[in-house]
């Protein structure tokens, strides 16, 4: 098979290598792909991956490559291209691409839609509001004490929500988004959620239009700083298996949420077709629902496709096509660890072109991958490009040992101003967390 995956960071870059190892993938382009997507070969035959400078939003040239070169699948990795239409746009001109159609991606391009789904269908999750006006938005979260979420509507790459614990805190995040308009149009509508107390966790399942195959547990680490301080951010990092939930654990949370989200798409004539990844958090009245995405998350799959068995462009071929029921995902017992290495200034305004040393170093650590972020290759050097920059990634039966490989990866890494938290899947290592 020919293959064009869409998006250049690091979610892209691990379903880069993981589809790579694929015996049926026989080319391989990434638009725009980075510099680490640009070293990767395919198993099959040694090729390398084409890395192609076209935009993950230009709809228009990204169909015209994909037709050029006849790809026999388009994997889309980003949410913004999804929540534009792009798998409408190549299904309506012959071609296939996985991931949901305009219609499913609202569960994330729309809070409000997927707010007003599961209060609908019956889907456990926060009393919330939808509101365009400061003042009555105001009035809703004073109801709640000022302890809320106040959500851009729209996407905001990850770092559309703010929490807020008192009045204070409230009014400022909802004149951010309505009155200042820092966020954009994605901000001209919000959603205020009351603030759910307990262990968050992220949960992925691969689903055909009909079926859903679920993931093991994973759990990120959206801010900034140690100990969760600071700002939101796209994610610092994350570990998969999390041990907040166990077996049983996870398939009651799957049929209170993931079965009443599917007969709900049944109802509403939305057909599926990709990842769905709901945030849930742990409450003591049982799980809910915080949001749900519509793609694989970043850093998560930098964690799931480590442990993953499976051939993965199998799965996203039988997604794309409505033939999961002939797929089981096969995962490795091993815990997987990835730390994200950021800019100086993340979330932030942060600096460019700035060398990157020791990844061959890092390479040579026995089951270490080092996913590329934001970063680019010039005259040969590898610099940094973006605000995250690399996701160090590692392997292991355990997860402590799994962790020390990581931070042991992340030392031989160097560029100036390089951030990144030192206590990622700490929370899980912690005496009565272990199972």
């Amino acid at each position: 098979m020919k293959v064009l995956v869409i998006g250049g960071g690091g979610r892209e870059h691990a379903l880069v290598w993981k589809l790579a190892q694929s015996p049926r993938a026989a080319r391989m382009w990434c638009a725009p792909g980075n510099a680490g997507i640009a070293a990767e070969r395919l198993a099959s035959n040694g090729s390398p991956v084409e890395c192609v400078a076209i935009g993950a939003e230009d709809l228009p040239g990204l169909l015209a490559f994909a037709k050029g070169q006849g790809a026999d699948l388009t994997v889309v990795g980003p949410d913004n291209p999804l929540g534009m239409g792009i798998v409408d746009l190549f299904q309506e001109n012959g071609l296939r691409a996985w991931g949901p159609n305009r219609q499913a991606a609202r569960f994330e391009a729309s809070k409000s839609f997927s707010q007003e789904f599961m209060e609908k269908h019956g889907i456990p999750t926060a009393r919330s509001g939808t509101f365009t006006e400061s003042d009555q938005a105001s009035r809703f979260a004073a109801a709640l004490g000022g302890r809320c979420a106040v959500k851009a509507d729209g996407l905001a790459l990850g770092k559309g929500v703010l929490i807020c614990r008192n009045m204070a805190q409230a009014d400022d995040a909802i004149d951010a988004m309505l009155n200042r308009g820092e966020f954009g149009e994605a901000g001209r509508r919000v959603v205020i959620q009351e603030l759910l107390e307990g262990m968050e966790v992220s949960l992925h399942a691969l689903c055909d239009g009909h079926v859903a195959r679920v993931f093991p547990t994973s759990q990120d680490h959206k801010r900034a700083l140690d100990g969760d301080e600071g700002p939101n951010t796209g994610g610092m990092g994350t570990y998969s298996p999390a041990p907040f939930l166990d077996e049983a654990e996870l398939v009651a949370v799957t049929q209170k949420i993931i079965e009443p989200w599917q007969r709900g798409c049944a109802a509403d004539g939305i057909d599926f077709r990709g990842i769905l990844y709901p945030g849930i958090m742990l409450t003591r009245e049982g799980p809910k629902v915080l949001e749900f995405n519509a793609r694989f998350g970043d850093p998560e799959t930098q964690v799931y496709l480590p442990r993953l068995q499976s051939d993965l462009l199998e799965l996203l071929d039988a997604s794309a096509r409505g033939a999961l029921s002939d797929h089981q995902l096969e995962w490795s017992s091993q815990a997987c660890v990835c730390v994200v290495m950021a800019s100086e200034g993340y979330p932030g305004s942060y600096p460019k072109g700035r060398p990157i040393a020791g990844l061959e170093e890092a390479a040579t650590l026995p089951n270490v991958k080092v996913f590329h972020a934001g970063t680019k290759s010039v005259d040969g050097v590898v610099v940094t490009s973006g605000g995250r920059v690399l996701g160090v990634t590692a392997w292991a039966d355990d997860l402590a040992q799994a962790r020390d490989l990581a931070y042991d990866a992340v030392k031989r890494i160097r560029f100036e101003g390089a951030q990144f938290r030192n206590d990622i899947a700490a929370k899980a290592l912690q005496p009565g967390n272990r199972r």
